[in-house]
């Protein structure tokens, strides 16, 4: 992961519910057996031509869900993904701010006592900044220009994580703007004889509204009561930001000294938290000038999936937000697409809230979204010269694209009866598009169970020469994979449930 609403499993594509492709049995293709090890030595010495993969990866596993033994991971392994980057830049950012604060509250930070209003807003400022859907699209694109393939890969991967975790920021400086906000209240009305009453008000009121709004984002808030805190986290935000004009208005125009007002406009655009405030008004306000009414048709392939397709091709690694009200209770689904050039795009939405079931007991012909998507971190899959694509269930909706516009990623996907589940339109695109040696499906209803996933991860990033893992699944699932790929040196990057 502004105030944009976070996603369930089921909206991000994180269920797993989907059908795969079995592989062939060993002991019904023994002679393959025989030529795998002679394959995976080509496969070392010439980079493996692609019509070796599906030779050498498919016979290793059986047609049946092997038995697995969950294995110990080590604590400083869960460490490491633990204070991942998203952690390391709220610490960051919280930590420089917190020392400000007490710098400030000691008396030897003067500038922060004198401009305590710039602070609050300051930090705002960035916090919306970083959830703002253009300036993240414009990072991404400088970052996927300037750096695809040719830069040593610890900085692309460097580059994907600062890019996946800016939500970090947010948060951090989103939180500081609220101890700040508190700190000039306070220290408003320690000169409460000097200071008019309607400046107090309004510091309050803001303080109130930005509190809540904050609150609202608290990971056990956000991921258990959806709705609310999309309706906390936004409308209180908005009220934050209508109470912060008149805040910074008053604060401004006002004269502690003389008691009078100073209403000629000059006083107010020479202070710093004036355009702070203008920015983040900006900042807020460019999203919302870009939604939309379009129209949907829906397939039904299930009960318990639907596929929505809009009008309009898109680039790989995006996401979109659609709602059923243009303001209220938009949700994140990840976009299928054949490229720029195609008519459609597509989003699959599992069943498992109460917006994605009326979205399959109630089909609309409308809906409304931002026309502007933001990325997720496959948009930055063309930084990498070959990677694999890891999803279960209605992940394939965040995976798909970058599968089908890039012929150097690579395709697994983990899922209970697949074509079944999810229709003729969403495997109709993978046989189409991506070659049968560039995917594996596992149909885990066909086979009894889930696959070693470590194992078959392992195998493809072999022999497909992959430089990077990229994982969509829900919280248990991608938890494992992620400390597996961690444990074996294979670099990974896996869902974030913060945007």
């Amino acid at each position: 992961m502004g105030s944009n609403a976070t996603s369930t499993d089921t909206e991000l594509g994180l269920g797993s519910d989907l059908t795969l492709e079995p592989a062939p049995s060993e002991d019904t293709r023994p002679e393959e057996k025989a030529t795998v090890v002679k394959v995976e030595n080509v496969t070392l010495e010439k980079k493996l031509d692609n019509k070796f993969i599906t030779t050498a990866i498919r016979p290793i596993f059986t047609s049946r869900a092997p038995t697995k033994t969950k294995k110990k991971v080590s604590l400083w392994i869960r460490w490491t993904l633990w204070f991942n980057t998203y952690r390391k830049f709220f610490t960051f950012t919280f930590g420089l701010n917190m020392i400000g604060l007490g710098l400030a509250a000691s008396g030897h930070f003067p500038y922060a006592i004198k401009f305590s209003g710039a602070m609050v807003v300051g930090n705002l400022n960035f916090a919306i900044l970083m959830r703002n859907e253009i300036f993240g699209r414009i990072l991404f694109w400088v970052v996927n220009f300037c750096f695809a393939k040719w830069t040593p890969l610890w900085w692309r991967l460097g580059c994907t994580s600062v890019l996946q975790h800016l939500g970090g920021i947010h948060s951090g400086c989103a939180l500081s703007g609220c101890i700040w906000l508190l700190f000039k209240v306070v220290t408003l009305f320690t000169m409460l004889s000097v200071e008019h009453d309607a400046i107090l008000i309004m510091g309050v009121i803001t303080n109130t509204a930005v509190i809540i709004s904050a609150l609202s984002a608290f990971p056990w808030v956000r991921n258990t009561h959806h709705n609310v805190f999309e309706r906390h986290h936004r409308f209180a935000g908005w009220i934050g930001l209508l109470s912060t004009w008149s805040f910074v208005i008053l604060g401004d125009i006002y004269d502690p000294v003389t008691r009078r007002w100073n209403l000629d406009g000059v006083a107010l655009i020479r202070h710093q938290d004036f355009w702070f405030t203008a920015g983040m008004t900006i900042f807020v306000s460019l999203p919302w000038i870009c939604v939309r009414e379009v129209k949907v048709d829906i397939e039904l392939p299930s009960p318990k999936v639907a596929i929505l397709r809009f009008e309009r091709g898109m680039q790989q690694g995006l996401l979109g937000r659609i709602s059923r009200s243009s303001i209220m209770e938009y949700h994140a689904f990840g976009i299928i697409s054949e490229g720029t050039h195609a008519k459609y795009h597509y989003m699959i939405a599992g069943v498992q809230g109460d917006f994605t079931r009326t979205l399959v007991n109630d089909p609309p012909r409308t809906l409304w979204t931002r026309q502007v998507k933001f990325a997720g971190v496959s948009n930055t899959s063309t930084l990498y010269t070959r990677g694999i694509r890891v999803c279960t269930g209605t992940g394939i909706g965040a995976a798909l694209s970058t599968c089908i516009q890039s012929p150097n990623w690579f395709l697994i996907w983990i899922g209970s009866d697949q074509e079944k589940t999810f229709g003729p339109t969403i495997s109709g695109l993978i046989h189409k598009y991506i070659e049968p040696e560039r995917f594996i499906l596992w149909d885990t209803k066909e086979r009894g169970g889930r696959p070693d996933t470590m194992k078959l991860v392992k195998e493809v990033y072999s022999s497909f020469n992959a430089e990077v893992v990229f994982i969509t699944s829900n919280y248990i699932g991608n938890t494992e994979i992620m400390q597996g790929c961690k444990e074996a040196g294979i670099h990974a990057f896996g869902t974030l449930w913060d945007f």
